[in-house]
């Protein structure tokens, strides 16, 4: 049979883990968050660095990256990525890089520095 002694403990039992079970609740969707945008981000750079390799124009590429990232809030602007050499030439090797800071939803972290990169060889 039980008393009401048992039900105390439970609840300062209760009172004492379920914070460190929110904790990591939060720890692991925020850890979700951030390999998502690494991935689109290490894609869209493989894609704007294809494009640029393929057609050597920036614009473009910038275009097919931002595009491969859509789902990243807030969204890509020009300023986000760097393409070196500025011009492909047959048989060089090209990087296009992307640049993004990813806030956290909880805010007890952050914000996180992020990049995507990509290199090919010119004219494909």
């Amino acid at each position: 049979m039980r008393d009401g002694r048992e039900h105390g403990a439970v609840a300062v039992e209760f009172a004492l883990l379920a914070p460190v079970m929110i904790l990591l609740l939060l720890g692991i969707m925020e850890f979700g968050r951030a390999y998502n945008a690494q991935i689109s981000l290490s894609s869209a750079a493989r894609e704007g660095v294809r494009v640029m390799a393929i057609g050597n124009n920036p614009t473009d590429a910038r275009t097919a990256a931002k595009n491969a990232a859509a789902g990243l809030q807030p969204t890509l602007t020009d300023a986000s990525f760097s393409i070196s050499p500025a011009s492909c030439t047959t048989g060089a090797q090209v990087t296009f890089k992307i640049t993004y800071t990813l806030s956290t939803m909880t805010r007890i972290a952050g914000p996180f520095p992020m990049e995507g990169k990509g290199v090919m060889l010119c004219g494909g």
